[in-house]
């Protein structure tokens, strides 16, 4: 089981800017899905992006699209999420996921990280 770490989470005003940082330790090479997922506090984890390991395929939540990226470093075994255009309603705890594939549904990732708070100002 992968060993997650999640930095990068603040504070930061609507309209700015916010890149978070996955670093995966003891990955599986049968791992190939990287995901971000996102909670607030009385509702269910959402999905926010998640992308392949060994592929360049990408999927994104409707809420994020055209705002935010995701990306991964295979050598560092590293995925970021660079978020723009910020919004309250993005204020959450992210979560960074690893499993077989990359999917959209948070019951395919095995492994979670411990979260990293977002919090966005109007």
């Amino acid at each position: 089981q992968a060993w997650l770490v999640e930095s990068g989470g603040g504070l930061v005003q609507a309209g700015g800017s916010l890149r978070l940082s996955c670093t995966a330790s003891g990955r599986a090479s049968s791992d190939d899905g990287v995901a971000w997922f996102r909670q607030v506090p009385g509702k269910e984890r959402e999905f926010v992006a998640a992308i392949s390991w060994r592929g360049p395929w990408t999927y994104y939540g409707d809420s994020v699209k055209g705002r935010f990226t995701i990306s991964r470093d295979n050598v560092k075994n590293t995925a970021d999420l660079s978020m723009s255009s910020l919004k309250p309603e993005d204020t959450a705890l992210y979560y960074c996921a690893v499993g077989p594939s990359a999917s959209i549904y948070a019951r395919y990732y095995r492994s979670w990280g411990q979260g990293t708070q977002v919090t966005v100002s109007s």
